[in-house]
């Protein structure tokens, strides 16, 4: 990533709506050079969405609650079948630490959630659950400091080959 690809995020963060035209004229280059560098970050996975952030709270589902799952050995990929097919379960994620996964989840109130708590504990393979529930928000989910830090690290490949010379 250089400088341009830089600014071009930092841009994308601070106004979404814009557009590539108005990007073009920010940056002082041309509206085909905006949408290539689009085109190439989104291609090398750096832009990974374009969809509008949602707010589940103004949604309905003002409880946000993390919900750890320990999981019996060989369930991981049928567990994880199953909860895609719970709306409210809006995240999951495979962790090392205290369980296996780690669910986001909303609900719409406190009695919902123990519903939602209720089916992920039903669910074959699941042994049990923690469940911390989030009072407020301190930090909302951000990228732009990670944008614009010094020395804006390149991505990772999986398996990089290693410089044998």
């Amino acid at each position: 990533m250089d400088d341009l690809d830089t600014a071009l995020l930092r841009l994308l963060l601070e106004e979404p709506r814009a557009g590539m035209r108005e990007y073009a004229r920010i940056l002082g280059v041309a509206r085909g050079t905006v949408q290539a560098r689009l085109t190439r970050l989104q291609r090398e996975g750096v832009i990974a969405d374009l969809a509008p952030h949602l707010s589940p709270a103004r949604m309905g589902y003002p409880v946000l609650a993390f919900v750890h799952l320990h999981l019996a050995q060989g369930h991981l990929d049928e567990v994880t079948g199953r909860l895609i097919l719970i709306p409210e379960v809006i995240e999951a994620h495979t962790i090392a630490g205290e369980g296996d996964l780690l669910c986001r989840v909303v609900a719409r109130e406190n009695h919902h959630l123990e519903d939602v708590i209720q089916q992920l504990i039903k669910m074959p393979g699941v042994v049990r659950t923690k469940t911390e529930v989030a009072l407020s928000e301190r930090v909302r989910h951000r990228l732009l400091p990670l944008v614009t830090q010094n020395g804006t690290p390149r991505p990772l490949t999986r398996n990089p080959t290693p410089d044998l010379r």
